[in-house]
């Protein structure tokens, strides 16, 4: 119960995602083939809100809802194993006609055929599990 009001922010994002087009098949395929600038409006619009949220956390020293200073720090180390990881999801994105998050708001839509790479997340996503302990990271 004290998790409901995740539960209701995703819901109320799922159906953003929906009303906004940007889970759209069409519309991903779309930007991929540089026909449109629909999703690229939408995706930058997110930078920007993205950008301008962070230097908000940084202006007013926000806390999370434990209490917890937020860490900000860029200091990251960089792999070419993420470059690798990067351009097989954005491959699986294309091919998919979409990304992890809206699959489930296109499923919670009802678009059933949407199981199928539901059921690829999570089957890698424990084969992930199994292997992480013996790849570098």
């Amino acid at each position: 119960m004290k998790n409901i009001k995740f539960i209701i922010a995703g819901i109320i994002f799922g159906i953003i995602l929906i009303k906004s087009e940007a889970a759209s098949w069409f519309r991903i395929q779309e930007m991929f083939r540089f026909q449109s600038f629909h999703m690229y409006g939408i995706i930058g619009s997110a930078v920007t809100i993205g950008i301008f949220s962070v230097l908000l956390l940084k202006k007013l020293k926000i806390k999370t809802f434990n209490k917890q200073q937020i860490d900000l720090s860029v200091n990251k180390p960089k792999y070419i194993n993420t470059l690798f990881g990067g351009i097989i999801f954005g491959l699986g994105w294309a091919i998919a006609g979409g990304c992890p998050g809206p699959f489930y708001a296109l499923l919670g839509a009802g678009n059933l055929i949407y199981i199928i790479p539901i059921t690829g997340l999570i089957t890698g996503t424990i084969a992930y599990g199994m292997v992480r302990n013996k790849i570098p990271h």
